[in-house]
């Protein structure tokens, strides 16, 4: 065990970190960085930057006059620049200092949050790295990292020279100016036994392609055999080019949209949103995808690639669309993998959400064939816009399709049919009394999907002339005609036999006459009735306990459920026949139990055992009467 040196450090003086560079290395691979193919990323970036320094230094200079030259041919990779370069005191501070950035702009504290579009314009950065510890990832494929670099901002300066190994170790040396032509920077890396995988030629050239393709400066790749650096990124960013006329530029944009993304557009709209220098496109999905299910988008900083799976620049809603962009100011994380939550993003993605409303609102104006195609396809997406953003509601409300009792219909046409709409509560609700109301001429919504009755009940707001109501066993039964005194007291004996019966499932049991006549029955009987029956047996067990009085005092009358029979069928008219007391008890289970399977909901144990009773008690009684 070694003990400390107090001589050389007494009690209570300042102490410097050491830092283990091989564990930092494994930390960066494991917890901050997704994959050692950043190694080349972070290369770009710096070679990037420093060409942006120089740009700085010599405004007047032609574009493209400074570039960036990749080179890769199994035993090393290379990344040389024309850029500004580094002064061997810029080495020593930025490149064997753990977290000093070189590019971290003046004046402004690094974790300060812009507020308001009026400072993003103001504090634009003009460089993508932030954090200076960019360099350290190129340990991930190699034990030694070499630079050559040359500043521009001294004539004449001398070349200065650092290798930097993976034990934390790094050694410093000027150079003659003669041992780099010009200003720039050249870093090479020996790569490991086991990082083939990413320092391949072929692989490279894939990975630079990937990170750099709509890098501003011109990025080549050359692999050792002989021929002319192949371009990386030969065009500019799509958004950037001119085009001799609209159609053509849309159809390159979706062009584009589909080799990213590989779909085919339903149609691609363009993003621009100068304040934060952000211009990009949206391809909206040609096919529907599950609501609430967030897309990655393809994020740009300064031409780099960011990120693929960025969520957060486009609010939740907006899952119908998947965007490439490239921006200026957007503040990448610590692993320059996805974006910075603060204000300024806050703010581009409602300026963004603004650009999707208004693509709807003119699709909407212009083309409602797109508009048909798209809400035929994104129509949950749009009703939930619709339920927070008034002006949508207004627009597209009346062209939303829901499930009705005319079939699958926008609420435009239901409304030009029925002045009253009733709306259910559930699907459940909706699926028993369909066909029922169908054939008394109501007008019924199946409200039971996600927005739906939300939506159909601010359609009023739309056309005043509508009116919307919540559909309740009451306002259907009102629409079933009773049947005459006569039938009614002849089958008062059977219906008598039903009720009790049926007293266990707390339903009633009354007889009318509806359409379809195909229909034997009609179960009543809502969600909330149920649950409302539930606790009162609940109250009913536990009475006396603590338990027991807390739902006691929540009780209300618990509302019963209704068999409704129908007289016009035949099977009914042959039921409410029957003199044998068991039988007719059998026969009404089973009409319960037949009306229950096409309400399609859950059926409770009880019911479930009642059909399977029911169905071998009518069994045995044919067999008897048979023999």
């Amino acid at each position: 065990m070694t003990l400390p040196d107090t001589a050389a450090n007494p009690a209570g003086a300042d102490r410097t970190f050491q830092v283990d560079l091989r564990g930092l290395v494994d930390l960066l691979s494991h917890h901050l960085y997704s994959s050692p193919r950043v190694y080349l990323r972070e290369l770009l970036q710096n070679a990037v930057d420093a060409l942006t320094a120089r740009h700085g230094l010599e405004p007047d200079a032609p574009t493209g006059a400074f570039g960036i030259r990749l080179y890769a041919d199994g035993s090393a990779v290379r990344v040389e620049d024309d850029g500004v370069g580094l002064t061997e005191a810029d080495v020593h501070t930025f490149l064997a200092t753990i977290g000093r950035s070189s590019k971290r702009a003046v004046g402004v504290p690094p974790d300060e949050p812009i507020r308001g579009w009026g400072r993003i314009a103001e504090q634009r950065g003009d460089f993508i790295g932030q954090f200076g510890i960019g360099l350290l990832s190129c340990f991930l494929v190699a034990d030694e990292i070499h630079v050559l670099s040359r500043s521009a901002r001294t004539p004449g300066a001398p070349a200065v020279e650092w290798r930097g190994r993976g034990d934390g170790s790094y050694t410093v040396r000027t150079l003659p100016a003669s041992a780099r032509a010009n200003p720039g920077t050249t870093v090479t890396l020996t790569p490991r036994a086991d990082a083939g995988e990413w320092t391949r030629p072929a692989q490279v050239h894939a990975l630079a392609r990937h990170f750099g393709s709509l890098l501003r400066h011109p990025v080549t790749f050359d692999d050792g055999t002989g021929g002319p650096g192949t371009p990386v990124n030969p065009e500019p960013a799509p958004w950037a080019r001119t085009y001799p006329t609209p159609g053509s530029r849309s159809r390159a944009l979706a062009a584009y949209g589909e080799e990213v993304f590989g779909f085919t557009p339903l149609d691609t709209i363009e993003l621009d949103l100068p304040a934060v220098g952000l211009k990009g496109i949206a391809c909206v999905l040609p096919e529907a995808v599950p609501a609430g299910r967030r897309h990655g988008h393809r994020v740009h900083v300064k031409g780099m690639l960011l990120s693929e799976q960025a969520e957060e620049i486009l609010p939740d809603w907006a899952f119908f669309v998947r965007c490439v962009v490239d921006a200026e100011s957007l503040r990448p994380t610590a692993s320059r993998e996805a974006l910075y939550e603060d204000d300024t993003l806050a703010a581009v993605r409602e300026a963004l959400a603004e650009r999707l409303r208004a693509w709807i609102a003119r699709a909407a104006a212009s083309d409602p064939d797109l508009l048909g195609r798209f809400l035929r396809t994104h129509h949950l997406a749009v009703k939930s816009l619709a339920v927070h953003d008034d002006e949508i509601l207004r627009m597209l409300l009346p062209w939303l399709p829901f499930e009705t009792t005319d079939g699958h219909t926008t609420l435009d046409e239901f409304a030009r049919t029925h002045r009253t709409v009733l709306v259910t509560s559930s699907v459940e609700e909706f699926r028993q009394v369909a066909a029922i109301a169908s054939a008394a001429g109501l007008g019924v919504v199946n409200g039971g999907y996600t927005y739906d009755r939300e939506l159909v009940h601010r359609l009023p707001e739309i056309r005043p002339e509508v009116s919307v109501a919540d559909l309740d066993p009451a306002t259907l039964t009102a629409h079933l005609d009773a049947v005459d005194r006569e039938t009614e007291l002849a089958a008062a004996a059977y219906l008598a036999r039903a009720r009790d019966a049926l007293a266990v499932f707390d339903c009633d049991v009354a007889l009318r006459t509806f359409q379809p006549a195909s229909a034997p029955a009609l179960l009543i009987d809502s969600r909330e009735a149920r649950h409302e029956r539930t606790r009162s047996q609940l109250a009913r067990e536990q009475e006396g306990g603590l338990w027991g009085d807390i739902l006691g005092a929540l009780r209300q009358e618990a509302p019963r459920a209704q068999l409704i029979l129908n007289q016009l069928n035949p099977l009914v008219r042959t039921a409410v026949s029957i003199d044998e007391p068991e039988l007719a008890r059998t026969s009404a289970e089973a009409l319960y139990g037949q009306a229950a399977l096409l309400s399609r909901r859950p059926l409770r144990p009880a019911e479930s055992s009642l059909i399977n009773r029911s169905f071998l008690d009518l069994l045995a009684h044919a067999l008897r009467k048979d023999s």
